[in-house]
């Protein structure tokens, strides 16, 4: 009956689309379908893995013929594996796929399973491009409309002859099954009289059982390219924030050696150690993460610099709770917030004043405050100081957007001639559970 057999060729682009959702869920084969270019082991690899797949539904089908015909896709997947990996690819697959058909005495399935493993390979060659390959539409209607659009050529041409080759890998597996009709390869047609119709539907779901698993599998693809795009873009931004950090840095600093010179030679002297002490901790520096401990070890000694200049009009004291002190925070957190205290809040006061750098935990995130006891910052200023608040403020919150997104809280609070209070809650990450910042890089 016409109405089954079109019902039993639903279900076979079902299974189809099923058994490349399965393949998409292993993450070693979605790194292979992230390159183009494969060793040899590579697309051995990548043959056996589909074969484990697609040889499954014919074995289903050996094991069970009358109920379980449409999960049969080993040319399908020959096919397809020979145009993602080539004539390697392509053929291993189609070999491997064969083996449960010799169990049903089907001898000249495994040679046209490697036949079509081999027509994938060639549609591989005949690409202009390679992503071509992932590019294709299986409606000739479409791809004709496009032949005749200036720049779509050679993707349309391409498209055609996907479909040719489709279409011939299938009139290769009607005729073997008409000529050898002692069940030399299996054929869903087989004993179908229902007409032209029928045929044509036969045809189609071959071709659309090729382009279904290269078009689910080219989303993922997709994804997983955007994916990599952001993450690179959130490095480079990050990469741009380090370097305006690190300059402002050292200019400060030299600047600090440069009027010692003159006032105090050893003083000079010892804040060059210092900040050779520093610059090499920076060029060591690899990670965008570092322990919280490490950080305030750097803070003690910028402090230390500015200490000599300062003298006893600057104070430093640390409220840290020792739990914090393995956590991850972003490096170069904390010096440019001390840095902004130093300048603006306690550069300008007479007596000087103290610098406090709070820690603790709170539930899983972990808040850390810096605090001075300087001249404040006016209510108007303090309303626009993410967006005026100088590169270290700026800095500071961009850094944080790229690496937790909205999962950070950063806020200051002032009030002129008492002090200003500068906040940063982020995620809790204990060192040695992230590596780098493709683990905490969020939707910023």
């Amino acid at each position: 009956m016409p109405a089954q057999h079109l019902l039993i060729l639903l279900v076979k682009l079902a299974v189809a689309a099923s058994l490349a959702s399965i393949l998409t869920r292993s993450t070693s084969f979605q790194r292979m379908l992230m390159r183009e270019e494969r060793t040899l082991t590579q697309r051995i690899k990548m043959a056996l893995v589909c074969a484990v797949i697609y040889g499954s539904g014919v074995a289903v089908r050996v094991a069970n013929p009358s109920a379980y015909q449409a999960v049969d896709l080993g040319m399908e997947g020959s096919l397809v594996m020979g145009m993602l990996g080539g004539y390697v690819t392509g053929l291993l697959a189609g070999v491997l796929i064969a083996i449960p058909t010799l169990f049903e005495s089907r001898p000249l399935t495994m040679l046209l399973f490697a036949a079509a493993g081999v027509m994938g390979g060639l549609l591989r060659d005949l690409a202009p491009d390679k992503e071509f390959i992932w590019k294709f539409t299986p409606d000739p209607t479409l791809a004709s409309v496009r032949l005749l659009r200036r720049g779509d050529l050679r993707l349309a041409g391409f498209s055609i002859a996907c479909v040719g080759m489709i279409a011939l890998a299938e009139v290769l597996r009607q005729t073997l099954a008409s000529v050898f009709p002692n069940h030399a390869v299996f054929a869903l047609q087989e004993g179908w009289n229902d007409g032209p119709w029928v045929t044509v539907a036969v045809y189609a779901t071959t071709l659309f059982s090729v382009a279904l698993p290269i078009k689910v599998w080219d989303i993922n693809r997709t994804e997983k390219k955007l994916e990599q795009q952001q993450l690179r873009l959130n490095e480079a931004r990050l990469a741009a924030l380090s370097s305006q950090i690190n300059p402002h840095f050292l200019f400060n600093t030299l600047n600090s050696v440069a009027s010692l010179i003159r006032l105090d030679p050893d003083q000079a002297r010892q804040v060059v150690y210092k900040l050779s002490k520093i610059l090499r901790r920076l060029l060591r520096q690899q990670d965008n993460l570092t322990t919280l401990g490490e950080e305030l070890s750097f803070i003690d000694d910028y402090l230390a610099i500015e200490m000599v200049r300062f003298g006893d009009k600057l104070r430093f004291v640390k409220e840290v709770d020792p739990d914090t002190l393995d956590l991850l925070v972003p490096s170069m957190l904390l010096q440019p917030l001390v840095e902004n205290s130093i300048r603006h809040g306690l550069a300008s006061k007479v007596d000087g004043g103290t610098i406090r750098v709070r820690s603790r935990r709170l539930g899983n995130q972990l808040q850390i405050v810096v605090e001075d006891d300087g001249v404040g910052i006016p209510e108007a200023r303090l309303a626009r100081m993410f967006e005026q608040g100088g590169i270290g403020v700026n800095n500071v919150n961009e850094r944080l957007k790229v690496l937790y997104g909205d999962s950070y809280r950063m806020w200051i609070d002032s009030r002129p001639g008492e002090g200003t209070s500068t906040g940063i809650e982020i995620p809790e990450q204990v060192s040695g559970t992230v590596v780098g910042v493709e683990s905490l890089v969020g939707s910023g």
